[in-house]
C-alpha cells in the first residue's frame, strides 16, 4: 500500500501546485503522510455529501477540484459546515487533497476532460503557459467538430453528453448558425471572451455567464454561447484524473482503488421556466 505522501507526491507531479494561481489554495488539506492510502474518492466539491460518502466507501483520501478553504479561516470549529467537513475527515482517518487552478491549465487538464465528454478535438490552449516551451498548457482549449453542426444542435449535443444538473445548458445567438469550432472552458469562464474572439471560434461552451458580457457578445459578434452548469463543466475531470491516478497506480504496483463520485453537488436543485401558460 502506499503511504499519503507517496500519492501525493504523484498528485502534485500531475497538477505541481506552483502552477496554480496565487489567490488559489491547492494541496493538502488535512491527512498524516504515513497513513497508508487504499482507497481514493475524486470529486468536484468537498461538501458534506462527498465526505459522508469517502466515509461509507471507505476511502483514504478524498481529491476534490474545488477548495475547502479559499480564502483562508481562522477556526475549523465542527458549527459550521466546512469546519464539520474537517471534523468528519480527521474522525475517519480521511486525507482532502485538492487541485484547482494547477489542474485547469494542465495537460490534460480540466478544459481537456471537458472536450473528451463532448466528442470535440482539441487543436491547442485558448490561453497557452508561457512556461511550457511544448505550447499544450494553458487556459480553456479551442477544440473542432469533426462534422459542423447547427448551434443548436451543439447545444443539445452538449446536454445530452455532460451529467444532468437543475440548469441545463443555456443558449446564445443565432441557433441555425453553422459551428464547427468551438472553445470551452470549464468552470467560470467569461473572463476570457476577448481570447474566445480572437481565436475566431463559432461557439464557447463555458459556466457561470453573466448577463453584461453575454449581451455585449452577442451584440458585437456572431459568436455562439453555451452556458452549462459550473459542477457539469468540471466534473469530467475527475473522471480523467482517476484514470491518471489508476495508471501511476498500475506503473508502481499499488493496491490502490479510485473511485469517481457521482453525487451532483451542483447548488441548484431545481429549474422552472419562465412565463405564464398558453
Amino acid at each position: 500500500m502506499p503511504r499519503l505522501s507517496e500519492v501525493i507526491a504523484a498528485l502534485d507531479a500531475l497538477w505541481p501546485p506552483e502552477r496554480a494561481e496565487g489567490w488559489d489554495a491547492v494541496g493538502t488539506v488535512c491527512g498524516d503522510p504515513d497513513t497508508e492510502i487504499r482507497r481514493v474518492l475524486f470529486a468536484v466539491d468537498p461538501v458534506q455529501e462527498i465526505v459522508d460518502e469517502a466515509v461509507k466507501l471507505g476511502a483514504d483520501l478524498v481529491v476534490t477540484h474545488h477548495p475547502l478553504y479559499l480564502r483562508g479561516t481562522t477556526t475549523v470549529a465542527a458549527g459550521h459546515f466546512k469546519g464539520r467537513v474537517v471534523h468528519t475527515l480527521i474522525k475517519n482517518d480521511i486525507a482532502l487533497h485538492v487541485a484547482h487552478t494547477n489542474a485547469d491549465t494542465a495537460d490534460p487538464g480540466v478544459s481537456d476532460a471537458l472536450a473528451g465528454a463532448l466528442d470535440l478535438r482539441v487543436v491547442g490552449p485558448l490561453v497557452p503557459d508561457a512556461s511550457d516551451p511544448s505550447g499544450r498548457r494553458g487556459l480553456g482549449r479551442i477544440c473542432e467538430l469533426d462534422h459542423p453542426m447547427t448551434l443548436g444542435e451543439f447545444a443539445a449535443h452538449a446536454a445530452a453528453h455532460l451529467p444532468a444538473t437543475a440548469q441545463g445548458v443555456r443558449v446564445a445567438g443565432d441557433v441555425e448558425a453553422q459551428v464547427k469550432t468551438v472553445v470551452v472552458s470549464g468552470g467560470s469562464g467569461d473572463s476570457l471572451f476577448d481570447a474566445v474572439r480572437a481565436s475566431g471560434a463559432d461557439v464557447f461552451l463555458t459556466a457561470d455567464l453573466r448577463h453584461h458580457p453575454v449581451s455585449e457578445a452577442t451584440q458585437h459578434t456572431s459568436l455562439g454561447l453555451v452556458d452549462a452548469a459550473h459542477w457539469a463543466t468540471e466534473w469530467p475531470w475527475c473522471e480523467q484524473a482517476a484514470a491518471q491516478l489508476d495508471e501511476i497506480s498500475d506503473r508502481h504496483g499499488w493496491d490502490l482503488r479510485v473511485h469517481v463520485s457521482k453525487t451532483v453537488t451542483d447548488p441548484w436543485s431545481s429549474h422552472h421556466s419562465s412565463g405564464a401558460p398558453n
